[in-house]
């Protein structure tokens, strides 16, 4: 089996899938001006967020992100199957006969209700109204 898609390590969401998860600290966490901590808490809790969000994502995909790629994997490919196998052809089946519907009905209206709108515009095709003002 051969593929076309090439893995791209760098950029690892090229289409923005998860850009309302923002995880940078300055994005979290901001001090407004005159409550400012002192510089060297500040820089500390930089680093610390940072590798502290880092090791802790890192250890998280570890245990559960192959398990997790196994199940979300299986669904889509389940979703895949339903969608192939069943949901396709059952929308096939309905448009086909909707198109019959769609034929019977106009056939319907051609034959019983155009001949009585025709009737009925010509009946009242010579109205005329007229404004008399006074």
């Amino acid at each position: 089996m051969t593929t076309d898609y090439e893995l791209d390590m760098f950029n690892r969401d090229p289409n923005g899938l998860n850009d309302h998860v923002r995880v940078h600290f300055d994005e979290v966490l901001g001090e407004p001006d005159g409550s400012h901590s002192i510089s060297c808490v500040w820089s500390i809790s930089y680093r610390c967020f940072n590798c502290c969000k880092n090791c802790c994502y890192k250890m998280l995909s570890l245990i559960c992100g192959i398990p997790l790629a196994f199940c979300w994997g299986c669904e889509f490919a389940c979703i895949t199957f339903w969608h192939v196998w069943y949901v396709t052809p059952c929308m096939r089946l309905y448009m086909i006969n909707c198109g019959c519907l769609q034929k019977f009905y106009g056939t319907c209206v051609q034959c019983y209700i155009q001949p009585i709108c025709e009737a009925c515009s010509y009946c009242f095709s010579n109205i005329r109204v007229t404004n008399l003002s006074g």
